[in-house]
């Protein structure tokens, strides 16, 4: 991908900063930065550098930016790619591109086509990285949260490696301890013909109805025995097939599944808690073990190994995580419920102690975290309820099948679409909110085809660019020789200026683990385009201007297309 025009500028901008500084005989400038001004009559982007050296270097504001534009103007190339520039208020200085330097970005689109935006792989300083999610406990269906993970998960894993990256995506199973222990017990009572609320229905059983037919299904199969083992296996491997039904549909798929029950067999627990043990990061105390979670930030020490020789959650969450370390994966970023804030310090802790066992250098930050909180579900205008006692939820399934209006009825090929378009819509809705704020799905919003629903509106501005596409029937090849330099409009600069951040928006949104900023970015293109179709017709007498509008249209389809892959929503040609 070329330079872009922000980054060919700050290039210019820091060059003639350091001339600047070396004249004056000051210590190096700091980089640069632009923004995009808030009024877009102040330009296209602003510059704020000489308000924030000024007092370090003894200069009026607007004397530094004169003597800044100054010796811009004497950059190669700066005319080329500034139309003007202006000091406005104590010191900004204010860029205008120029036409040229906008309208090369459909150039460069239609060139790079589906790798726009994308830097070459190796590109970045993290070569690779690990991104953890999902990771649902094998003991029921996969819920919304899971959902909200999976789709924050994928669409992550993506961006990164728009950036350069080698993402590995992992599936971490809790096939051991409590929960494990509770299902299979669970199953034994159902096939005792046991059920929810009967006077010797344990405590601490599943009540969903899954757990019916697990049993069911286990009694009917040929390597049927009572034996709790027996159960827990068959149990573990029903839920797991069941998981990954869901996450096919969903569109998502894992590099690796990794079971908790295998840092059991291969010694990795017992090799964690040696270590930790051996540099003194834990002690005894009434009759458990602990760590010493406080010595690295943590509001109090934690339990280890408890009073009866079990080990709480976390220990195995260590072990796995020193795994991650020695496979390679120095760059490891866990997507989790806000339910598992608790044990970030606790895992880090523990890693912390292994690197000093060890002689590694892990980050005191490792792993990074990104914490989703919970969402709640409408639908007719009310509430889905849940019931955890019930054991019944919301299921990804369910999501799906209620968002792209699947019934009973439909036939095979019909279902496959309605299937399609709750998909879309599940992936983008659960992706446009900031993972960190709690969100409402609501059913009924997604199942319009309007403006309102914001996946229809960036769906249709691209399929409604595809119909004008094929209206006009043209060639390629008559779109990459397009006189750009007619494109001179309000509607078309706005659109112009929102293609050429699309680079930006995915850097930015790897930078911060940020997914939604590209959904948000999706809906303002889309915007942007539906703005410029209605104040600028495209099919004119003009031939010249009839295609530098459609030049300027097939891009627009192109970086839709490229976004909405990113997030995993499919880009249809007719809506």
């Amino acid at each position: 991908m070329l330079l872009t025009n922000k980054n060919r500028l700050i290039e210019m901008l820091s060059s003639a900063l350091q001339s600047l500084a070396q004249e004056r005989g000051l210590a190096e400038a700091p980089a640069p930065r632009l923004e995009r001004p808030k009024a877009v009559d102040h330009g296209d982007v602003a510059c704020n550098i000489a308000l924030q050296l000024s007092k370090a270097w003894k200069l009026n504001p607007r004397e530094l930016a004169l003597a800044l534009v100054e010796r811009l103007q004497q950059q190669p190339g700066f005319d080329r790619l500034i139309a003007s520039c202006e000091i406005a208020g104590p010191g900004f200085i204010n860029f205008r591109l120029s036409n040229s330097a906008k309208t090369a970005v459909v150039s460069e689109i239609l060139t790079e086509g589906t790798h726009f935006g994308e830097l070459a792989p190796g590109a970045t300083p993290v070569a690779s990285a690990m991104i953890e999610f999902v990771s649902a406990n094998p003991t029921g269906p996969l819920h919304v949260g899971h959902g909200r993970q999976a789709a924050l998960g994928d669409a992550l894993a993506n961006i990164l490696a728009t950036q350069g990256i080698r993402v590995h995506r992992e599936f971490y199973y809790n096939d051991a301890g409590v929960q494990i222990a509770n299902l299979a017990l669970s199953v034994q009572a159902r096939l005792k013909g046991l059920k929810p609320g009967d006077a010797t229905w344990p405590e601490q059983a599943y009540n969903g109805e899954y757990i019916a037919e697990i049993a069911s299904t286990f009694k009917a199969a040929p390597q049927y025995q009572d034996d709790i083992e027996a159960i827990r296996q068959f149990a573990v491997a029903y839920l797991r097939n069941e998981q990954d039904i869901d996450l096919k549909t969903f569109g998502v798929q894992f590099d690796c599944y990794y079971l908790e029950s295998s840092l059991y067999t291969d010694g990795s627990v017992a090799q964690i808690v040696g270590d930790l043990q051996s540099i003194g990061k834990t002690y005894e105390s009434e009759g458990a073990l602990w760590l010493k979670t406080t010595a690295d930030g943590d509001d109090k020490d934690r339990v280890m190994r408890k009073s009866d020789g079990s080990f709480t959650y976390f220990v195995p969450d260590v072990a796995y995580h020193t795994s991650k370390w020695t496979r390679g994966f120095h760059k490891v970023i866990n997507v989790q419920g806000s339910d598992h804030h608790g044990t970030i310090a606790r895992v880090r802790s523990g890693l912390q102690g292994v690197a000093q066992k060890r002689g590694w250098d892990i980050p005191k930050t490792y792993p990074d975290y990104v914490l989703h909180k919970m969402v709640t579900v409408m639908r007719h205008g009310e509430e889905v309820k849940i019931s955890k006692r019930a054991g019944s939820y919301v299921t990804v399934r369910d999501l799906v099948e209620w968002s792209g209006g699947v019934t009973p009825e439909m036939t095979p090929a019909e279902r496959e679409l309605a299937l399609q378009r709750g998909r879309d819509a599940v992936r983008f809705f659960l992706i446009s909110r900031k993972a960190d704020t709690e969100f409402v799905f609501d059913i009924d919003l997604a199942l319009q085809q309007n403006d309102e629903n914001p996946v229809f509106y960036v769906q249709y501005a691209h399929a409604r660019i595809s119909s004008i596409l094929q209206q006009w029937d043209g060639q390629a090849s008559d779109l990459a020789a397009a006189d750009l330099s007619l494109l001179q409009s309000k509607a078309s600069d706005h659109l112009l200026r929102r293609l050429a951040e699309y680079p930006e928006v995915l850097s930015d949104a790897a930078a911060e683990l940020a997914p939604h900023a590209l959904a948000f970015y999706l809906r303002d293109l889309a915007g942007d385009f539906h703005t410029f179709y209605n104040a600028d017709r495209v099919l004119v007498d003009d031939q010249s201007l009839k295609l530098a509008r459609l030049a300027l249209l097939s891009a627009t389809r192109q970086v839709l297309q490229n976004g909405l892959k990113v997030l995993g929503v499919s880009a249809p040609a007719k809506m």
